[in-house]
């Protein structure tokens, strides 16, 4: 079975038609073309069952405007890819309503993401990452998808005889099984969506899965754990980049990397990590998810110049925090709270010229600020759009918004208001941002 999911959209340009018009006509068009099985899991798994043919289900509302180039009406038109399709049978599901999560699980903040399973709930491999706003051919790619199911075909070819091998590839048990179970959306939303009544509000979006779960990590108190703020960490932060439109090729090791220290060369096919055989890039990132911050050892399998070589992949204590989640859909409620709604950028060459900032001044570029409660407390103080952040806390030389993110979230106390300093036209100023409420 072939799991492909497409998380949920919610930042689509304004068009004529109201969203509610626009799920109701997506749902009509994709009945009538009868490519797909609309929003019925059980129903795809019983044809499945009953013809043999591995599952592709797509998770997503609409088609994403901001992803379009991985939709599925461009990847069913793809020459390569089209093929492959048909071999499948095909699903689509629209919401993450009840989607159960010790099944189904993957970054939910990205825009494509992918299972690969059989029938019986075997996961065969993953598909699909993200690890920017924008530059997600960095990450995916459709001959990418034509490789993943390739390989897909092959495992299930030889299922049952790998069963054994793929059983790592079920995690642990969520919290929490279904999205509607979390505390913040618990007797707020329902197991299905209501098509006869507010349609849009009562979908649960994939990346509020992730809000969720942060949400109620706060709420818990304490610091959040690294495995909460630093979901399925992408492989770059541990040095390994691959290529994207390969399965699983390394195509460039950053040096001085844990990644290096292992020996990982650019070129290298990697077969199995952690003993689990690799359909895509997400497949690493989901068994990096499983690591825990304190760092552990890896065994991985890579196959170079025609020969399969073992390697040990070593994360030290506190990798995780190489990541990047400035780019998370799920990360804007933790700007409100730790940054009191301030959106920041890092400062690239041509920024510091067009604001005339002096060399030795470091800082972030504050790209946007919550207007309304309770996103407005930067705003209170007095930070606009426009303003350099030189310093939080007294801290400076902040150099990604994601660490002065953890560092607010996790050693700020949370009863604290939080002094800053700008720079705003050539002059310096020290503001005071409320506590969070």
């Amino acid at each position: 079975m072939l799991v492909l999911g497409l998380a949920c959209c919610s930042a689509l340009p304004a068009v004529a038609q109201t969203r509610r018009e626009k799920i109701l006509a997506d749902r009509e068009k994709v009945q009538a073309e009868g490519f797909w099985i609309y929003n019925d899991l059980e129903a795809g798994r019983a044809k499945a069952r009953e013809t043999g043919e591995p599952l592709l289900v797509v998770l997503r509302c609409l088609p994403c405007e901001q992803c379009v180039k991985l939709d599925e009406e461009l990847i069913e038109q793809h020459p390569e890819v089209a093929p492959l399709l048909r071999k499948y049978t095909r699903v689509r599901l629209v919401t993450a309503n009840h989607l159960d999560l010790t099944q189904f699980q993957f970054d939910t903040d990205q825009s494509f993401a992918a299972f690969l399973m059989n029938a019986d709930g075997t996961v065969y491999g993953r598909f699909g990452t993200r690890s920017d706003q924008v530059k997600w051919a960095e990450d995916v790619s459709i001959e990418g998808l034509a490789r993943a199911l390739e390989r897909g075909l092959a495992l299930h070819a030889d299922y049952p005889r790998n069963r054994e091998q793929l059983a790592g590839k079920q995690g642990r048990a969520p919290a929490y099984r279904y999205p509607e179970d979390l505390p913040l959306y618990r007797g707020k939303y329902g197991p299905k969506i209501n098509y006869e009544g507010d349609v849009v509000k009562s979908c649960i979006h994939c990346h509020m899965v992730g809000e969720g779960l942060r949400d109620a990590g706060w709420t818990a108190g304490g610091p959040l754990a690294p495995e909460v703020l630093f979901p399925y960490p992408h492989p770059k932060a541990a040095g390994l980049i691959l290529d994207p439109k390969a399965t699983a090729r390394v195509a460039e090791v950053t040096p001085g990397s844990s990644a290096a220290a292992a020996g990982f060369l650019a070129g290298d096919e990697l077969q199995t990590l952690w003993g689990q055989p690799l359909v895509s890039i997400a497949d690493v990132q989901w068994v990096l998810h499983q690591v825990p911050d304190a760092g552990g050892k890896l065994p991985v399998q890579v196959k170079r110049a025609g020969s399969n070589r073992a390697l040990t992949w070593t994360l030290e204590a506190g990798w995780r925090r190489r990541d990047d989640i400035a780019w998370r859909a799920s990360t804007w409620e933790l700007r409100r709270i730790g940054l009191g709604g301030m959106f920041l950028k890092e400062l690239d060459r041509e920024r510091r010229t067009e604001l005339a900032l002096p060399d030795g001044l470091g800082g972030l570029y504050v790209q946007h600020v919550g207007q309304y409660a309770p996103h407005d407390r930067a705003k209170q103080a007095g930070v606009v759009k426009g303003d350099v952040l030189l310093s939080f806390d007294g801290r400076d030389n902040w150099g990604r918004e994601t660490d002065l993110l953890e560092y607010a979230l996790n050693r700020v106390p949370r009863d604290r208001a939080i002094p800053v300093r700008i720079w705003r036209g050539g002059k310096t100023l020290e503001l005071v941002i409320p506590a969070a409420p």
